[in-house]
């Protein structure tokens, strides 16, 4: 076998892509050095001719590979699809929040701690005293509405 061939010269590159995906994993080494075994054959058959013609198949080739293995290995393997909640409002309902500033009587406003940052709050109309234990009902632009906690006892 002659090195000077270009046929041995993609075959050999082709095999040392092949074997370089041990220390490369992740399957897109090893197609490149198929792509490179193709045109290798397809200069053998003559298919092909010339350096051009050459590149321009291992190009087609390594593409075609390339998407066709990430169909396949996406259909085989799949992949970690979750979806989580998107929607901040309900992340919010039912919470248990502490109050840092008094909150009413009627529509004046107070303030709340949520996820470590205070809030501004508007309550029910009644008056609702730092330190107390509220929950949030909803948001409305940045205040948190919020009506007073009653701890239900649950007997066993």
């Amino acid at each position: 076998m002659e090195f000077s061939n270009p046929t041995s010269i993609w075959l050999i590159v082709g095999l040392i892509l092949m074997f370089a995906e041990i220390i490369v994993p992740g399957g897109i080494v090893i197609l490149l050095g198929t792509a490179c075994v193709i045109v290798a054959a397809a200069l053998f058959t003559g298919v092909v001719d010339g350096a051009t013609q050459s590149f321009t198949l291992w190009f087609i080739t390594s593409i075609v590979l390339l998407l066709s293995f990430r169909h396949v290995t996406q259909r085989m393997i799949g992949g970690d699809a979750h979806v989580d909640n998107t929607d901040e409002e309900m992340d919010l309902y039912n919470q248990i929040v502490t109050v840092k500033a008094d909150i009413g009587p009627g529509e004046r406003e107070g303030r709340v701690t949520y996820s470590g940052t205070e809030w501004p709050a508007l309550g029910d109309g009644s008056e609702i005293k730092s330190g107390s234990k509220v929950r949030i009902i909803c948001r409305e632009n940045i205040a948190l509405i919020v009506e007073p906690y009653i701890e239900t006892e649950v007997s066993p």
